[in-house]
């Protein structure tokens, strides 16, 4: 039987510290912590249904910014112009559900895929946190700031600490997000919050890779006065363009094995003097991550899962050329070779209020900056997945934080500015059904008509494909036990 070390501190529910963090480290194993909890009335919980723990790894791809739901997947060609705009629809491969004109790619992988039409939720602003974790609510000052005491931890973070918890450890580790640290490639506005452990404590974090490469095409990029040349990754990367784990760059060639080791040694007879002294998270984040470093530094399995140079440029170009495209293609090497859960942002870059955010230029961003990537990257992975028989046990999720007005502003190219009353999510394999539509939107893709779809119910889902029971429970900063997500598994979904 898993047991958890700590103090016998009664919670307010009766149960102690102990107590609940046993059932959360059960719950990491496949037993869901509310199964052990009583119900209400006192009979047992449900049995969990086939498709819980279906999913052996989960690739979350999350679009910065957000897209439109009416430009990629809930078009409304009757809708009047001022609505639909100056793009059309294709067909796809999955009856009734069209999507818009710049995704031909992804229109012939329809099939393969659940559409959610209907995600909804209270928040129109960037709440990256507020989609990834299980935090109840959002503003901005938590927007803007990853230290905010009230934040909850990232779904990577959560299914990397109950994997610990319960004793399993990999040559990958198992909460690795690409292509960069978040929000740190862009100037204007300060660092933004979402993607970290929160009272988890800073050793579940991501770790972060870095991309070394040069971008091959230049963009325009606008900030209200503000107009800044970028050479733009997500357009178009090098072949030679690679990624490494953050922080590992003294892994180069000049620095030997012998070196690494020799500095190593010093460094543990200092920690030696001082672990008395720092033995909170912090100290122990760092620590996790100056071993994790050194053990990187040293694995071929690591190196090996990020050496692109190992794919065929038939598949690289299937992905498409581009950041996020490479980093997708990444994504599913660090997962075959054994992580569980791999993250990959499109980022802001260069400027603040870019990426997916088409408050202005809308069309001529839609055109050439970001659907031919996207559609190139997306329908790759999941035909690369699927031709490799990896998608039926890898979970992927397609998300945003909100979606983008139903009517367009009279701006320079066109705008949309947010929306959280209804736009679309996108998951596949690990369990969940191929070729279905959950959920309906209006007229004019402004709100939800049938089946109301929280963000915190994607993440539930997940959780419960993945092995984990959505309930189960976390202990916060003020020992409370709360649980991963207060969201319901979306049955409609699965297979």
């Amino acid at each position: 039987m898993l047991r958890i070390l700590g103090s016998p501190k009664k919670l307010c529910a009766g149960w102690t510290r102990r107590e609940v963090l046993t059932a959360a480290g059960l719950g990491a194993l496949g037993f869901g912590a509310s199964a052990l909890l009583p119900r209400a009335d006192g009979r047992p919980a449900p049995a969990a249904p086939r498709s819980f723990g279906r999913a052996r790894a989960c690739i979350l791809l999350h679009l910065y910014g957000s897209p439109s739901q009416l430009e990629t997947f809930d078009p409304k060609p009757a809708a009047p112009v001022e609505v639909r705009g100056e793009l059309g629809t294709i067909r796809s491969s999955l009856a009734g559900a069209d999507v818009g004109e710049l995704l031909p790619a992804v229109s012939r992988i329809m099939d393969r895929v659940t559409v959610v039409r209907s995600v909804t939720h209270p928040y129109p602003l960037h709440g990256v946190a507020y989609a990834l974790t299980g935090v109840p609510q959002i503003d901005v000052p938590m927007e803007l700031n990853p230290h905010d005491g009230r934040h909850w931890p990232f779904i990577g973070s959560v299914v990397d600490y109950l994997g610990r918890r319960a004793g399993k450890s990999h040559a990958v580790p198992d909460n690795i997000a690409l292509p960069f640290p978040f929000s740190s490639r862009r100037v204007g506005e300060v660092a933004r919050a979402g993607p970290y452990a929160a009272f988890l404590g800073g050793a579940f974090n991501p770790v972060w890779t870095e991309f070394r490469g040069e971008a091959t095409r230049h963009i325009i990029k606008t900030l209200t006065t503000q107009k800044l040349d970028v050479a733009e990754p997500y357009v178009g990367i090098s072949a030679d363009g690679r990624f490494e784990i953050a922080g590992a760059a003294d892994s180069s060639a000049d620095l030997t094995l012998d070196r690494l080791d020799a500095r190593r040694s010093l460094v543990e007879q200092f920690d030696h003097v001082r672990r008395d002294l720092d033995d909170g998270d912090a100290g122990r984040g760092r620590d996790r991550f100056r071993d994790m470093a050194y053990n990187l530094i040293h694995s071929d399995k690591v190196r090996t899962a990020l050496d692109l140079r190992r794919e065929t440029a038939a598949v690289r170009e299937s992905y498409g050329m581009t950041l996020f495209g490479q980093a997708s293609l990444t994504a599913r090497r660090l997962v075959e070779a054994g992580s569980r859960f791999v993250t990959v942002f499109w980022d802001e870059f260069g400027l603040a209020g870019s990426a997916w955010d088409t408050h202005v230029e809308h069309y001529p961003r839609m055109k050439n900056e970001l659907c031919p990537g996207f559609d190139r990257a997306f329908a790759g992975l999941i035909a690369d997945l699927d031709g490799r028989g990896m998608l039926d046990e890898t979970l992927v999720v397609l998300v945003s934080e909100h979606g983008r007005t139903p009517k367009l502003q009279n701006v320079n190219g066109g705008g949309r500015d947010h929306w959280a009353r209804c736009y679309s999510a996108v998951l596949a394999g690990g369990g969940v059904a191929r070729g279905r539509v959950v959920g309906k939107s209006d007229k004019i893709a402004s709100d939800v008509v049938e089946r109301p779809v929280s963000p915190k119910d994607i993440l539930a889902t997940a959780y419960h494909l993945l092995g984990i029971d959505p309930a189960t429970p976390l202990i916060d900063r003020g020992g409370r036990p709360v649980p991963l997500v207060e969201g319901s598994v979306l049955t409609d979904v699965l297979a």
